[in-house]
């Protein structure tokens, strides 16, 4: 049995767009706006996101309070689904569990499950809410699910995932249909690099 670890947003929904709306409408309202675009927004991925906002000076407590209200008004509408990565969670799921590990909040996620049938397929979420660094979240569902780390795989789509998952020392997954290029991926050294949701097929 394998423990398999996902990301949500850009691996299981193509979110970027509202997510980069809602960080970047937090940051103009508390007054410590973005100035680059997306290719700012990106950046804040290259490790783990909340460090960099740390990094950036971005006053965390206000953060936190404004995020809470512009989440409520998230349009889930425009959000999508990876209609390819459906099957093969389900395939998946048949012989292993699988735990989504995301900086995203646990209320979002759980929502976009259910409006997006993946009802059902995963055993636990672990949103910004239960802790903000995903090591940690990965040494807790170590833990608890007392897997070795070697038989443990966390599937990400930027490089933060990937820096992320090796500090918890167990296998990393980088996957090109997300956030992150594939060059960008491929310069994260993950274990494994995949192009199409039915390459996952290959942890089974």
């Amino acid at each position: 049995m394998n423990l398999l670890l996902f990301d949500f947003d850009g691996v299981l929904v193509d979110s970027i767009d509202v997510y980069e709306k809602t960080v970047t409408d937090c940051l103009q309202q508390i007054g410590q706006p973005l100035t680059r675009g997306r290719e700012e927004f990106l950046e804040l991925f290259e490790g783990n996101f909340y460090e960099s906002l740390v990094q950036k000076g971005v006053d965390m407590d206000k953060f936190t309070a404004t995020s809470i209200d512009i989440l409520a008004r998230i349009n889930y509408a425009e959000m999508k689904p990876f209609d390819a990565i459906r099957p093969v969670l389900r395939e998946l799921k048949k012989n292993h569990p699988l735990v989504v590990i995301s900086s995203n909040d646990t209320p979002t996620i759980r929502e976009a499950l259910r409006l997006y049938d993946f009802n059902g397929i995963f055993d636990d979420i672990l949103g910004s809410d239960f802790k903000l660094s995903k090591t940690e979240k990965i040494l807790y569902v170590i833990q608890k699910y007392n897997v070795e780390p070697q038989n443990i795989y966390y599937i990400g789509d930027t490089t933060g995932d990937i820096k992320e998952g090796k500090q918890a020392g167990i296998k990393t997954v980088g996957v090109t249909w997300g956030w992150h290029s594939k060059v960008k991926m491929a310069g994260s050294n993950p274990d494994y690099l995949f192009d199409h949701p039915q390459d996952l097929l290959n942890l089974n």
